[in-house]
């Protein structure tokens, strides 16, 4: 029997959609790339007009949508995971930086108002808006990076006259502060489960807290720490070197056992910035940001076991400024 025309087109269509994908926030175009992993075929995706021109910031993948947070617009806007048609938006508060999803809940930093909104991924909506802590904002700090697990959401405070910055604890029941803990200037922020791991820009290092009770557990030397990604199923955490010029632009950290450097490895371009990777880090892709900047980087290891190395597989061109981005399945 000969399959209907409808249906030849659909799977077609179907057939032609990356099934896995690495989504770019791109600051300064307004728009999204979008790259299949397996061709590095790059789309470019519009967001939809506001007010202002969008200004899309960071990326995250939950809940079968793409969810990309637009700066200019305070708003979180909706695609569909398979074929990236917009799906609404999602008012949240001024100022909005980095985000979150956990697997029912979207955390959005607004460093602005110095809030954090929360997003329940089943309705769409703003459950809860949560206060920076008064306190620190009357020194000047504002909401940054944010990391959500079951119990617990992470956000670091940037931009106070405190000798350090600060890491918050919120629970995710409550929505209200459970502990604190004082790093480096410029902390970002990747939790894995058991530890805390707060990349200190400011301080050329990477301390690692105790995840409940923020306790410091190490504090390792890590040249213009900054972006930070911890692939699935490995016990390698990626770092990038911010400031350093390429030189080492994306650092490896053993996380079993203790903490410490094993390897890096020089990027191609300038300020490399946030990470992302296929599951067990088989393919890496790395931001370049910048008023003119507009590539993604893309690393890999050769050899097996503790005996690997990271490699560079390539590169591709996406939008102006590229800031945020997600693997999507």
């Amino acid at each position: 029997m000969r399959p209907s025309t409808s249906l030849f087109i659909f799977a077609s269509l179907f057939a032609a959609l990356p099934a896995q994908s690495v989504v770019v926030a791109n600051r300064g175009s307004g728009d999204i790339s979008v790259i299949d992993v397996r061709t590095h075929k790059v789309e470019t995706v519009a967001l939809p007009m506001g007010t202002n021109k969008p200004e899309p910031m960071y990326v995250s993948s939950a809940a079968g949508e793409v969810l990309v947070g637009d700066r200019a617009n305070d708003r979180v806007v909706r695609f569909a995971r398979r074929d990236f048609k917009v799906l609404g938006s999602i008012p949240v508060g001024k100022g909005v930086f980095h985000m979150w999803a956990s697997q029912t809940h979207l955390w959005v930093n607004n460093d602005i108002d110095n809030t954090t909104s929360v997003i329940e991924l089943r309705s769409k909506k703003v459950i809860a808006t949560i206060p920076t802590p008064m306190d620190l904002v009357a020194k000047g700090y504002k909401p940054h990076d944010v990391f959500v697990t079951r119990k617990f959401g992470y956000v670091s405070l940037i931009g106070g006259t405190g000798p350090g910055d600060w890491v918050i604890q919120f629970s995710t029941k409550t929505h209200q502060e459970t502990g604190r803990a004082e790093v480096g200037k410029d902390p970002h922020l990747w939790c894995d489960g058991a530890r805390l791991f707060v990349p200190c820009q400011g301080a050329n290092a990477v301390y690692v807290l105790h995840a409940w009770t923020l306790r410091q557990l190490q504090k390792v030397d890590v040249p213009g720490a900054h972006g930070v990604y911890l692939p699935p199923g490995t016990d390698r955490l990626l770092v990038t070197n911010i400031s350093g010029g390429g030189k080492d632009g994306l650092q490896e950290l053993s996380t079993r056992w203790s903490a410490r450097v094993i390897g890096a490895i020089d990027t191609k371009y300038p300020t490399p910035h946030n990470i992302t990777a296929t599951p067990r880090g088989n393919s890496i892709y790395v931001t370049h940001s910048g008023a003119t900047a507009d590539q993604v980087t893309i690393y890999g290891y050769r050899g097996f076991w503790w005996w690997r190395k990271l490699v560079a597989l390539g590169e591709v061109k996406v939008g102006t400024n590229p800031f945020g981005l997600a693997y999507v399945h």
